[in-house]
C-alpha cells in the first residue's frame, strides 16, 4: 500500500455517533403501522383502516389534533390509495406507487437498506484480463484488494460530492476495478396457498408473501439484470404479477406441487440464460395433481402416485441444470423424509425452518447461488 492510498483509507474512515430517534411526523408513524396492516389483510384497505382504528384504541396513536380520518385523507391526497365511487359505495384500493413502497419497506425491515447498482454482480470463478471489455467499477467494500482502488476515479466522485473547496473524500467516493464476470441469473419463487398456510393458529402465508416481496426488490435493486418470477401453487399453479403479491391469499385448497413445478419450468424455458434456479416455499405434502382422468387427490398421507410425479420432476430439472430449493416450514418428520428424497433426486437442496427463520435462509440462499457459475 502506498502513502495515498493509506491517506485515502484514512480519510474515508466510519464515523459514529449517538444513536437519535427519528423525528417522525403524526403521518408516517401511522403509515409505517398501515403498511404492515395492509400486508397481513392482503391489500384489504378498509380491514386494514378497521385494524388501525382498533390499535389506536389500545395505544392511543392519535390525538385530537391528527386522528384516523386525517391520516384517510392524507393517503388520499398523497397518492398512496385511490377513491373509486360504486353503486354500493366508495371504495378505497392502494396505488402502484404504495405497492412499490410495500416492496421496499418488507426488504428495508428484514434486511436493512441496500444501495442500487448498475450491474448485476453475480461473480464466476473465472477471472479477465486487465484490458477484457468485461470490467467494472464498483463501490469500495472492506476486503477488496487496496491495488484495486481507481485513485482518479475515487478523486473525481469526491469532488463532485463535496466541491473544490472542501474536499472530503468519503468512503461511498472510493471504487474499485471489479474484474469478475458478470452471469445472469433467473429464478422462479413458489409459493403455497393451499389452505394449511392459515391453519393450527399461524399465519405462513404473510411471512411467505414478505420474503417475496423483499426478495423482488432486492433483485431488481442490487441485481437489475436478473429475473424474478413469482407464482402460488394450490388446486393449480397460477403466475402472479408483482403488482398484486399484496393481494396474495390462500385458500380451501389442496397442494398441487407437480402444476406448480410443470408451471416453473414454462417460464424458464423461455429464459436465453443458462443460470436458473426454484425456490420453493410450502408447509405441505404434495396431495393432488391433474392427470389424463381429471383432477387426482388424496389428502391422507403420503400419495407414492404423486409422489412419483414430483420425483420426476425433480430429475428433469438436475438434468437441465435447474437446481430446486426447498423451504419446509413445517416440522412433520415424513414430511422431511420426502423433501430430503425430492432434493437428492435433484441434487438440490433444503431447508426445515420455521416461519421466524425463513427470510434469513432465503436471502443467504440467494446470495450464496449468485456467486457461483451454475452450468
Amino acid at each position: 500500500m502506498n502513502y495515498f492510498q493509506y491517506k485515502i483509507l484514512k480519510k474515508s474512515a466510519f464515523k459514529f455517533s449517538t444513536f437519535k430517534e427519528p423525528n417522525l411526523s403524526p403521518f408516517e408513524k401511522l403509515f409505517n403501522i398501515f403498511k404492515e396492516l395492509i400486508i397481513h389483510t392482503s391489500g384489504d384497505f378498509d380491514e386494514a383502516i378497521d385494524w388501525l382504528r382498533e390499535l389506536d384504541k389500545e395505544y392511543k396513536l392519535t390525538d385530537e389534533d391528527y386522528t384516523i380520518d386525517d391520516f384517510v385523507n392524507d393517503l388520499l391526497n398523497k397518492g398512496f390509495v385511490s377513491q373509486q365511487i360504486g353503486e354500493s359505495g366508495d371504495t378505497f384500493k392502494i396505488s402502484s406507487k404504495t405497492e412499490r413502497l410495500l416492496r421496499k419497506h418488507v426488504l428495508k425491515h428484514l434486511f436493512g437498506k441496500l444501495k442500487k447498482t448498475k450491474n448485476g454482480n453475480h461473480k464466476t470463478k473465472y477471472s479477465s484480463s486487465g484490458s477484457d471489455d468485461n470490467l467494472n467499477i464498483k463501490n469500495f467494500e472492506f476486503g477488496d484488494p487496496l491495488d484495486k482502488i481507481l485513485l482518479t476515479e475515487s478523486l473525481k466522485n469526491a469532488i463532485i460530492s463535496s466541491g473544490e473547496n472542501d474536499l472530503t473524500l468519503k468512503k461511498e467516493d472510493i471504487v474499485v476495478w471489479d474484474s469478475n464476470h458478470n452471469s445472469q441469473m433467473s429464478t422462479v419463487l413458489m409459493i403455497d396457498i393451499s389452505h394449511s398456510m392459515i391453519l393450527y393458529g399461524e399465519d405462513r402465508i404473510t411471512p411467505a408473501k414478505k420474503v417475496a416481496m423483499a426478495l423482488v426488490e432486492y433483485i431488481k435493486t442490487k441485481f437489475p439484470k436478473d429475473t424474478i418470477d413469482i407464482l402460488s401453487f394450490g388446486d393449480e399453479a397460477k403466475p402472479i404479477n408483482i403488482k398484486d403479491l399484496p393481494y396474495l391469499k390462500v385458500g380451501p385448497y389442496h397442494t398441487n406441487t407437480v402444476a406448480g413445478l410443470d408451471l416453473a419450468f414454462d417460464i424458464l424455458r423461455r429464459k436465453k440464460n443458462n443460470n436458473k434456479q426454484i425456490f420453493m416455499i410450502t408447509d405441505g405434502k404434495p396431495s393432488c395433481m391433474f392427470t389424463k382422468d381429471g383432477f387426482y387427490k388424496n389428502s391422507a398421507g403420503l400419495d407414492n402416485y404423486i409422489l412419483d410425479q414430483c420425483y420426476n420432476r425433480a430429475r428433469e430439472a438436475k438434468k437441465n441444470n435447474i437446481p430446486i430449493t426447498t423451504f419446509m416450514i413445517a416440522s412433520d418428520p415424513y414430511l422431511q423424509t420426502f423433501v430430503k428424497k425430492f432434493s437428492e433426486v435433484n441434487n438440490g437442496k433444503a431447508f426445515y425452518t420455521g416461519i421466524d427463520g425463513l427470510s434469513e435462509m432465503v436471502f443467504e440462499d440467494y446470495d450464496k447461488n449468485r456467486r457461483q457459475k451454475l452450468r
